[in-house]
């Protein structure tokens, strides 16, 4: 079992790590979390490759460590080919990325691509860049996975990421909608997958700092303060700091949906909710037809 393997006999990007009981304790959940996720859906094709993205944060090396550990037992069948998406920000450290990689025999392709003056030329000033940077970003690595015969796009976006998007969806778009952990793209060639899905945010920042692993900023491109996802994040903290646990209550939330008791008329037939007319016992459930049928 991959628990209990020897912690001598392991993969590259693991070189180095702690040999304290509570680093143990966190590579264990986070493999597990990991695998479960996979599993539940059905992300694995047996021979398929997968791009992994990598962004040079906390979250994307936790990914490419986590899947690369589950690839080195045999645990997940595919090829894996990591990817960083210089995208032109000021500043970005060019070499870091490519020197981390080649130092562990990690595959990878990094891509030169300046979407930032781009986005500098559409955004009005005072606008925030996310929104697209996200999408100029996104159709690139659908590019790079085609070309490099890649049938799956892999994110590091995790539990934390998923519960703040369904916030920010229900305050600002108005609608219950959050990142899936697997999606089909709008050309039906490739899938888009996210197996840190049930990962906190947290886990990924302690198991990388524990790596010492080479952190890129995320804000480069001088992120805003006030961005929506930060304002949600803050409230979510707020919350699990008043009751620890309630981010991972409103997690299974998401995985416990009732369509019939919201009020989404293309999920729900709510024209065919109506109790049978009197003496008409034809549609009772046959212990009701029974009982109505003694009186």
């Amino acid at each position: 079992m991959l628990d209990d393997a020897d912690t001598t006999d392991i993969h590259p990007l693991f070189a180095g790590a702690p040999q304290g009981t509570e680093f143990r304790k966190l590579r264990k959940r986070l493999v597990r979390e990991t695998r479960a996720a996979i599993d539940d859906y059905a992300m694995v094709r047996p021979g398929d490759r997968w791009l992994v993205c990598l962004s040079g944060g906390k979250d994307s090396y936790t990914l490419l460590a986590i899947l690369h550990e589950l690839q080195w037992r045999g645990l997940l069948p595919v090829d894996l080919l990591a990817c960083n998406l210089d995208q032109g920000q000021p500043n970005f450290p060019a070499t870091v990325l490519p020197e981390f990689l080649k130092a562990r025999g990690v595959p990878h392709r990094i891509e030169y691509k300046d979407t930032y003056s781009i986005v500098k030329e559409k955004v009005p000033a005072g606008r925030t860049y996310c929104a697209l940077c996200s999408r100029l970003r996104r159709g690139n690595l659908y590019r790079i996975a085609r070309e490099e015969g890649c049938s799956a796009v892999v994110l590091g976006h995790h539990r934390d990421d998923m519960l703040e998007t369904f916030f920010m969806n229900l305050f600002h778009g108005g609608r219950l909608a959050t990142m899936p952990p697997k999606l089909l793209n709008e050309d039906g060639d490739l899938t888009v997958l996210r197996p840190l899905a049930y990962v906190a945010e947290a886990d990924c920042d302690r198991f990388s700092r524990a790596m010492n692993y080479p952190i890129i900023p995320c804000d480069l491109c001088g992120s805003q303060e006030g961005l929506q996802r930060v304002q949600v994040k803050r409230m979510l903290d707020e919350w699990e700091a008043r009751t620890p646990g309630r981010r991972q209550v409103m997690f299974r939330s998401l995985m416990n949906v009732r369509p019939s008791h919201l009020l989404d008329t293309e999920l729900f037939d709510f024209s065919a909710i109506f109790p049978p007319e009197q003496g008409d016992s034809a549609d009772l459930p046959p212990i009701l037809r029974d009982l109505a049928g003694e009186h």
